[in-house]
């Protein structure tokens, strides 16, 4: 995606990035900002992407603290943590870019 314009790929890379601290909340403000402009493709696109990754996050950390009165779940705890980390830094590379990324552990509820 040559034609996609420097404010898209930075809007793209902050919608995975800030969802290292901010959880789904920047994923969906830069979807919703975007969605209906079509110079925001790009961007609402990966900020979808992004939304549907972090609210997969935050049903495997529901199931992690479910899980941790069997003393399960603290062993959720680092992967979930490790794999926000890593794929939202592998996904904003790839947006700033200008390529769109696909988490390869996401569930698509926003379509």
């Amino acid at each position: 995606m040559s034609d996609v314009s420097s404010d898209q790929k930075n809007l793209a890379m902050l919608a995975h990035l800030l969802g290292i601290v901010g959880g789904f909340i920047p994923g969906l403000v830069i979807w919703m900002m975007n969605k209906d402009k079509p110079e925001g493709a790009f961007a609402a696109n990966e900020g979808k992407e992004a939304l549907n990754f972090q609210i997969t996050l935050l049903i495997g950390w529901v199931a992690a603290i479910a899980l941790s009165f069997i003393l399960i779940g603290f062993l959720l705890y680092p992967v979930l943590l490790l794999g926000n980390i890593i794929f939202c830094i592998i996904a904003a590379m790839k947006a700033k870019e200008g390529v769109a990324y696909r988490y390869p552990v996401a569930l698509r509820l926003v379509a």
